[in-house]
């Protein structure tokens, strides 16, 4: 009973092991055939067949259980199986991750390989044992009894059943074969379908660089009717000379097994050039080891055209002169062009990525989420903003914003357009001041002349009131008050002339009296907790030039100096005659003025920039950058120079040259200390102002003149018409109502073209001068004026002819 039993324990192991065996070569067909072709039906069949294989291992486990001696065959056995089925998984694993070529780089390693045992030995190995073991009970039957041989005969009932099993399971894997072979055809005849379908153009490449197949697509981009056009072909002859080394380095890489790209041009047999990119990767060839040449190539000839047009837009949007950047909803900059380069002064590279609001503006502002939310719910904006350079600078800009939408209509980024215009409105403001100025001009002007007409008969009464009171106290109480008088006369003109922009002639001009004018101003006007001193001597030598604009000169130079020292400090004004030699930069004879502060100083940049027009380091409203630029163009047009020393907290020294006049006598104004009398001479005097009708009548009687009067250039013309005989001048004010003198001027010599006329203003422009001049006006008189100004003038023009 014992042997029978183990007859037939033996002929369940040896059906268990080949059934196992058939199970395994199922499994390795399945999973052979999912890695080439991936379909599922054979990952399907795969995965059963490795569950059916647990089982049936199993199942033999458990039969030898009671043969120790066989535990070990099994357990090497067990261990070759797992050791095979984690190799299988592997692979598979290898090609869903990283395709067909790396799983068969990593099977061709698996051959290298030499295990000391193999399923398939084992397998004999532990079938020969049993077998032998099957053997020997069967001899163990055949000596025993009747009951024995019919064991044997149901044993050998048994083989031949498992060999029926056998022969169904070798058919079976006969007909999966023949399965496989039929699934192969398929997935090749799919695969060529699939390929000859691609618009790429795909083609295998031999190791000498010739052509192995290619696809229709390609035969269609290299303009061929045929493959057998190109095969054997070198590829390179459709490789523009330009491209060709570069195509021969990317086929070395592959036949050396890497992957790598390349974009070239392709000519065609027809001669039509091609924009193409390759994207390559190894093939290995089995019967020999080597490499080919397997390349995916597309045409992109479009998309360079359409990069070079980028590119060509690129750079035109890098010709404007304006800034041009995009940012997305974010703030973040995406585009920044050359403009915005010169504009800002930072690089495209520090630019991009950057937060537009941190990088152009001193934080949120109101008026920037104002401009955002127009652009946002409107599409566009446009106004003005203050932005940052990268040293810092503030600056003006225009601003043009339009958003740009996604293909959904949703915001996706804003384009601004921005153009500085820090100097236009600089230059705005300076025309806003200037308009300003001339306003003031105008106000003061009339001021001018109201308080002229004022002046001008008080001091013609105290040369009367100098004849009538002789005692000395009168005497000194009439020339303090002619002194102010005239006093108050000057300062109407520098009025005037720093208002109004009125120019004398050029005289020569003795420079000490100027300074000390200035001097006096500077001492009544500065703060007191500057200190003035002046250096100027007695022999100081006299320069021809305009004393309006050198009085500006030296003022500009002064206030600068008040400017630099605002905790106070030092002022001193030297004054020098010098001699340049040759050596030195500008040869002859100068007087040089030195404005010196002890103030805040200059660095040497600033230094270099002070005489450029608009610069200033004032505060806005408190400089227009033109004083010094304009303080340099009159000393210039005098024939001067200028030098500046300054060091930052150690102050500053401005030093004006002058070249000194030839005529160095002074040429004060002729005086004659008599009064001229008349000889009873008519004058007719015409003024709106009856103080000053009846001060110039009284002064012109008194010296034996006789005076009829006007009050308007109607009256005058209506009595010289009728008085034109005996009349032998006519004193007529330029400024009066309705008729003005101009008018009047041209009526009187319309009735006597000769008549003899004197001028008198306390407005006299340089213009009305030239206009009333070509007007045949013998003389001019500037109100206010004295008796004996007037009486000289009259006596002066009486004698011509």
């Amino acid at each position: 009973m014992q042997v029978q039993q183990g007859v037939t324990d033996s002929q369940e192991i040896i059906n268990e092991v080949k059934t196992l065996q058939v199970i395994l070569k199922d499994i390795e067909t399945s999973q052979r055939s999912y890695l080439l072709f991936a379909h599922t039906d054979d990952f399907d069949a795969y995965f059963q067949a490795r569950q059916r294989s647990d089982s049936h291992l199993q199942i033999l486990k458990n039969l030898i259980r009671q043969y120790p001696q066989k535990l070990r065959l099994i357990s090497l056995l067990e261990q070759q199986i797992n050791d095979k089925l984690k190799r299988l998984q592997t692979e598979i694993s290898v090609k869903q991750n990283q395709g067909f070529h790396a799983v068969q780089k990593l099977v061709s390693s698996y051959r290298v390989e030499t295990p000391s045992h193999d399923i398939p030995q084992l397998i004999n190995e532990f079938i020969q044992e049993e077998q032998a073991v099957l053997q020997q009970h069967i001899q163990q039957l055949s000596a025993s009894s009747y009951k024995e041989m019919a064991s044997f005969s149901l044993a050998a009932c048994l083989y031949l059943l498992m060999l029926a099993v056998l022969y169904d399971l070798l058919w079976r894997y006969v007909q999966r074969l023949q399965h496989t072979e039929s699934a192969l055809r398929q997935s090749e005849n799919r695969l060529l379908a699939i390929i000859d379908a691609k618009p790429d153009c795909v083609k295998l490449i031999a190791r000498d660089g010739t052509f192995l197949e290619i696809n229709p697509s390609g035969l269609a981009m290299m303009e061929v009717d045929s493959a057998e056009a190109v095969i054997g072909q070198p590829v390179s002859n459709a490789i523009i000379p330009e491209h060709q080394a570069a195509f021969a380095t990317l086929h070395e890489n592959i036949c050396q097994g890497h992957k790598d790209s390349l974009e070239f041009e392709m000519v065609s047999v027809q001669g039509t050039r091609r924009w193409m990119e390759t994207h390559a990767v190894p093939l290995r060839n089995e019967s020999d080891g080597t490499f080919w040449h397997l390349a995916v190539t597309r045409d992109i000839t479009e998309r360079k055209f359409a990069q070079q047009k980028i590119q060509e837009q690129g750079m035109l949007l890098d010709m404007a002169t304006d800034a041009i950047l995009v940012r997305n909803i974010d703030n973040q900059i995406l585009f920044w062009n050359q403009g915005a380069e010169r504009l800002y002064g930072w690089k495209a590279e520090e630019a991009l990525g950057e937060n537009v609001v941190d990088l152009l503006y001193r934080g949120t502002k109101p008026q920037l989420h104002d401009a955002l939310f127009t652009v946002v719910n409107q599409g566009e904006w446009r106004g003005e903003l203050q932005q940052l350079t990268k040293n810092g600078k503030e600056i003006t800009i225009e601003s043009r914003w339009v958003l740009v939408r996604d293909e959904k209509g949703q915001p996706k980024s804003i384009l601004s357009v921005n153009t500085e215009v820090t100097q236009k409105k600089q230059l705005e403001a300076q025309l806003l001041r200037s308009q300003r100025l001339e306003s003031i001009g105008t106000l003061a002007g009339g001021i001018a002349h109201d308080l002229n007409n004022v002046l001008a008969p008080v001091l013609m009464s105290i040369e009367l009131l100098q004849i009538k009171l002789r005692d000395q106290q009168s005497q000194r109480i009439l020339q303090t008050l002619e002194k102010n008088v005239r006093r108050g006369a000057n300062l109407l003109k520098q009025v005037l002339s720093f208002a109004r922009g009125m120019e004398g002639k050029q005289t020569v001009v003795q420079v000490r009296h100027l300074l000390y004018e200035i001097e006096q101003i500077v001492k009544q006007t500065f703060p007191k907790s500057i200190t003035c001193q002046t250096e100027i001597p007695e022999n100081l030598w006299y320069v021809s030039g305009n004393t309006t604009q050198l009085h500006q000169v030296l003022m500009n130079l002064l206030v600068n100096a008040r400017d630099a020292m605002p905790n106070g400090g030092t002022l001193k004004i030297r004054v020098e005659n010098l001699v340049l030699r040759p050596q030195d930069a500008q040869e002859g004879a100068y007087i040089a003025i030195s404005v010196i502060d002890t103030g805040l100083g200059m660095s040497p940049e600033i230094q270099e920039r002070i005489f450029e027009p608009f610069f200033t380091t004032k505060e806005v409203g408190k400089g227009t950058g033109l004083g010094l630029s304009t303080a340099l163009g009159i000393i210039k047009n005098h024939g001067g120079f200028m030098d500046v020393c300054s060091q930052l907290s150690e102050g500053t020294e401005f030093k004006v040259y002058l070249p000194a006049s030839h005529h160095q006598e002074y040429l004060a104004p002729a005086t004659n200390s008599e009064t001229p009398q008349g000889c009873g001479e008519l004058i007719l005097v015409v003024d709106d102002e009856l103080v000053i009708r009846e001060v110039t009548k009284s002064s012109l009687e008194t010296y034996n003149y006789q005076v009829l009067t006007a009050n308007n250039g109607v009256e005058a013309v209506a009595i010289y018409a009728q008085h034109q005989q005996h009349i032998s001048i006519v004193l007529l004010d330029i400024m009066m109502p309705g008729m003005d003198g101009a008018i009047a001027i041209r009526k009187l010599q319309k009735i006597n073209p000769n008549v003899k006329i004197i001028a008198i203003s306390g407005l006299l422009a340089s213009q009305n001068i030239v206009e009333v001049a070509s007007m045949g006006v013998q003389a001019f008189l500037a109100k206010p004026c004295t008796a004996r100004e007037l009486l000289q003038t009259v006596a002066a023009v009486n004698s011509k002819n």
